[in-house]
């Protein structure tokens, strides 16, 4: 059966959640973070302000739920995303770091509202296609990571940072236009996992390793995505637009990856995808902190996105099979544990970098690609124990 006429243009909207999402570890180099001296403690809590406002997003979904239906959360969205935008556009440097936190914290916000407002909107379809729109979505995700960076890129020395924010700001509002006017379903359709089940999966150990693999996976995965370019223009002096086009190839080298991953998953063993997927990881992460020349950190970049790529699809597989409330899009239970991963790691990495210099940015994804595996095997080991 396939999906609702409207789940398409609903779909539609995980683009603007990874245009969001993924704006900051574009625009920092607009920003001019690249220059002497270095303000990674200021990149830091830029970070920790975008994870707050996720984070935060959380509760107040189940709170607008309760009193609003969809189509307002989705709207509301996106007029939060619009109007961090635009606050950004007023604080850009050399305004000082605190007048970008509210603005950051708004787009935070409004990727966490947004994604939990989609999730309700699909439930219908992904209970009847899960892989299908899975993976609609994931592509939509990945196509706004790749589209701001490629944004931001190309018009660098073109317009101004305002300019460009304001520019931006025109597509959440173009989206808000866009969910005031399709059909959405009028109630939610997906419950939050309660504190009850929370405490039940802590008692079960394959759910803490699988929680903990995805904690660490995604914060892989936006560590590269938040500190590629300031790493490439100070490491190998690479310019601006430069590094904003490698961190675009990753994108690319992730959504093309992450799509022919979830098809041929049926057809090749999975132990072997996921051990080349963690080598070719391990191999990209080494590459890049040993690189002195363009071409050795592209190879690296295109590694680390294609190895990326397939854990994730692979991992979601198997989580799906022994937790049935999981969903690939919105982490319930324990699994709100591993976005977190995710959030925090950028601004992790801007407080470590302080002290340790911008190599941690490639030494921390090397560490966590190594965690992986080691929890691979676990699991492993653990389903073997236990028979499943």
């Amino acid at each position: 059966m396939a999906p609702a006429p409207s789940a398409g243009k609903v779909l539609a909207g995980f683009l603007l959640s990874g245009f969001l999402f993924a704006l900051l570890g574009a625009v920092l180099p607009a920003w001019g973070y690249y220059r002497d001296p270095p303000e990674f403690i200021d990149i830091g809590n830029c970070f920790l302000s975008l994870a707050v406002g996720v984070i935060a997003a959380h509760q107040l979904s189940a709170a607008i739920l309760a009193r609003k239906n969809l189509r307002f959360l989705l709207v509301f969205a996106c007029a939060l995303g619009c109007a961090g935008l635009l606050s950004l556009a007023l604080a850009t440097p050399p305004v000082d770091w605190l007048w970008r936190m509210p603005g950051l914290a708004a787009l935070g916000l409004a990727v966490g509202l947004l994604n939990a407002g989609l999730l309700q909107a699909i439930a219908a379809s992904y209970s009847r296609e899960p892989v299908r729109v899975a993976a609609m979505g994931g592509i939509y995700y990945g196509l706004g990571c790749l589209a701001v960076t490629l944004l931001v890129a190309g018009t660098f020395y073109a317009y101004s940072v305002p300019i460009i924010l304001i520019l931006m700001a025109l597509v959440p509002g173009l989206f808000a236009w866009l969910y005031a006017r399709i059909p959405v379903p009028e109630i939610a359709a997906v419950a939050h996992a309660d504190l009850r089940q929370v405490f039940r999966d802590f008692r079960s150990l394959g759910a803490v390793l699988f929680a903990l693999l995805l904690f660490f996976q995604f914060g892989n995965e936006w560590s590269i995505a938040g500190w590629l370019p300031l790493f490439l223009v100070r490491r190998l002096g690479m310019s601006p637009p430069a590094s904003l086009g490698m961190l675009a190839l990753f994108w690319l080298a992730l959504l093309v990856g992450r799509v022919a991953a979830v098809a041929i998953l049926p057809k090749v063993r999975h132990s072997r995808l996921l051990g080349g997927s963690v080598l070719a990881a391990l191999f990209g992460c080494l590459l890049l902190a040993g690189t002195n020349n363009q071409f050795g950190a592209g190879t690296g970049v295109l590694l680390l996105g294609a190895g990326f790529a397939s854990i994730y699809p692979l991992v979601a597989e198997k989580i799906r099979g022994r937790f049935p409330y999981y969903h690939p899009v919105f982490f319930s239970g324990i699994f709100s544990f591993a976005l977190f991963g995710g959030l925090i790691a950028p601004a992790t990495l801007g407080y470590a970098a302080a002290i340790w210099g911008i190599g941690i940015v490639v030494a921390i994804p090397l560490l966590g690609t190594c965690l992986v595996s080691a929890l691979l095997v676990l699991i492993w080991l653990e389903a073997k124990v236990t028979g499943r």
